[in-house]
């Protein structure tokens, strides 16, 4: 089992909620850690994941998730509310960057996606995922490429896949309707004509007998 579906049994299934997505990210800037914060836990993998709630009417959020050094499971830490979410930086339109920063409305945090292509699918779920569950005060994208503010969503592409094969399909169909047709009606054609030639050998044969017979 891969780290993103661990987070998804351990930290949202148990409180019924479906992970839509997730990306592996670090700091670009070191947070300043307090004074009295000593005797921390060590090194730690963070992910950042959204989830929507099993129970209607939907909700939708954005936790923070790390993974300890030396430790097989993972633990929730921050959460917000995806209305909560004011901006999404995507740093460059231009080029595919690994860079993004996250604006809510009482934080504020800069990060490194662990690929460029991680990033750009995680934005594209989340682009979604505002679109489809929140009415008001949706999130501002800024510096995003095309592809993911645009049409070519994986999620558009692959509802596109699925109408572009229905449309194959039934066009297959109504090909093979006609030929079918134009066969039936060949083969009519010539039981019409088999028969014609039968009732004319017939005759021709009657009319040789009578002949014959004189």
């Amino acid at each position: 089992m891969n780290a993103k579906s661990a987070i998804s049994k351990e930290i949202f299934a148990p409180h019924d909620e479906r992970m839509l997505g997730a990306v592996q990210v670090k700091r670009r800037t070191k947070k300043k850690i307090p004074f009295l914060a000593t005797g921390g836990q060590g090194e730690y993998l963070t992910y950042i994941c959204l989830s929507v709630t099993n129970k209607k009417p939907a909700q939708a959020s954005i936790t923070k998730v790390k993974q300890f050094e030396g430790s097989t499971s993972f633990v929730r830490r921050t959460q917000w509310m995806l209305e909560q979410l004011r901006q999404v930086n995507g740093i460059d339109p231009n080029q595919d960057s690994p860079e993004f920063d996250l604006l809510f409305e009482n934080a504020f945090d800069q990060w490194v996606a662990n690929t460029a292509s991680e990033k750009c699918t995680f934005f594209q779920i989340l682009h979604h995922t505002c679109q489809r569950y929140l009415t008001d005060k949706k999130p501002e994208f800024i510096n995003c490429q095309s592809k993911i503010m645009g049409g070519n969503s994986i999620l558009h592409s692959a509802a596109d896949s699925v109408t572009s094969a229905v449309q194959k399909a039934s066009q297959a169909l109504n090909e093979r309707g006609e030929r079918l047709g134009r066969t039936e009606e060949k083969t009519e054609e010539l039981k019409n004509s088999a028969q014609q030639f039968a009732e004319t050998a017939h005759k021709v044969r009657f009319w040789w007998s009578k002949a014959l017979s004189r």
